[in-house]
C-alpha cells in the first residue's frame, strides 16, 4: 500500500465512507502479511519508496504464486527476478497481465504508474554477453519509474563505439556499467563523466575470469572516482540503486 492509498483509506474512515471494521481489516496487514511460508513486507513502499521484490530461486512455483497473488491483491507493482519461462507460465495462470522479460528473466506486473524521475539512467554493457544482467537492471529501474537509455556492446576492445554515445552517457544522472572479463569499462566511463557510476561485474569470461571474480576485483580496484560496485551478476541491485539516486532532488 503506497502513501497516497493509505491517506485515502484513512480519509474514508474519518468521513464515514468506510466502516471502521473494514478499515481495520485493510490496515491490519500493513507492517507485513504472514502467508505461512513468507512474511510479505507490505510496509516497505511506505518506508523506502519501492515495494518488496520476489527473488524466485529456491522457492517453489506454488510459493512464488502465493506471494505474487497476495501482492497483486494489495495493488502493488510486482517484480519477480530470476524467473524461468516455466515459472512465468505458472504465474500467468493467476495473472494474465503479467509480463515476461526473457533476457532479464524477470516477471513484472504494473498496477499503477510510480512517480517519474526527471533524469534518466544510462545502462551500458561491454559486450553482448553482458546484456541479460543489464536487462535485469534496466527492467528493475523502469518498473520503479525511471527512464533508461540502453547502450550495448560498447566495451574497451572497440572503444570508438563508446565515444559515439558519449553525449548520451554524460547526460545521464547515473550510469550502470555492466562488464565481464577484465571489467575495465566502468573505470573508463568513471574517468569521463561527473555522475555516479554503478559497476556490475558479470560471470562472462574464460577460465581465469573465475566466474566474474576477476571483473569484481578489477572494479573494486578502479582508479576512477565515483565508481561503486555491486555483486557479480547483480543487475537487480544496480537497477534499484540507480533508481534511488535518480530520484534525489
Amino acid at each position: 500500500m503506497d502513501a497516497d492509498t493509505l491517506k485515502t483509506l484513512l480519509e474514508h474512515i474519518r468521513d464515514g465512507r468506510m466502516e471502521v471494521e473494514e478499515g481495520i481489516r485493510l490496515l491490519k496487514d500493513l507492517p507485513y502479511m504472514d502467508i505461512g511460508h513468507a512474511k510479505i513486507d507490505t510496509h516497505r513502499e511506505l518506508r523506502v519508496g519501492y515495494p518488496e521484490v520476489i527473488y524466485c530461486p529456491g522457492k517453489t512455483a506454488e510459493q512464488v504464486k502465493a506471494i505474487f497473488q497476495a501482492m497483486m491483491e494489495r495493488g502493488s507493482n510486482i517484480l519477480a527476478t530470476r524467473a524461468g519461462e516455466d515459472l512465468y507460465a505458472e504465474i500467468r495462470g493467476i495473472c494474465p497481465d503479467a509480463v515476461y522479460h526473457r533476457e532479464a528473466k524477470a516477471v513484472t506486473l504494473k498496477k499503477r504508474e510510480m512517480e517519474a524521475s526527471e533524469g534518466y539512467i544510462a545502462c551500458i554493457t561491454a559486450g553482448t554477453s553482458d546484456i541479460p544482467v543489464a536487462e535485469e537492471a534496466a527492467v528493475t529501474a523502469e518498473l520503479f519509474g525511471n527512464r533508461v537509455e540502453r547502450i550495448y556492446d560498447a566495451g574497451v576492445a572497440g572503444i570508438h563505439r563508446l565515444f559515439h554515445n558519449l553525449d548520451l552517457i554524460k547526460g545521464a544522472r547515473v550510469n550502470i556499467v555492466v562488464a565481464g572479463m577484465d571489467g575495465a569499462l566502468p573505470s573508463v566511463i568513471g574517468g569521463l563523466v561527473d555522475k555516479p557510476v554503478i559497476a556490475v561485474p558479470t560471470s562472462v569470461g574464460y577460465g581465469a575470469s573465475f566466474h566474474g571474480l576477476s571483473a569484481l576485483l578489477s572494479m573494486l580496484n578502479s582508479c576512477a572516482n565515483g565508481v561503486c560496485v555491486v555483486n557479480i551478476d547483480n543487475g537487480y541491485g544496480a537497477g534499484y540503486a540507480a533508481g534511488v539516486i535518480n530520484r534525489l532532488r
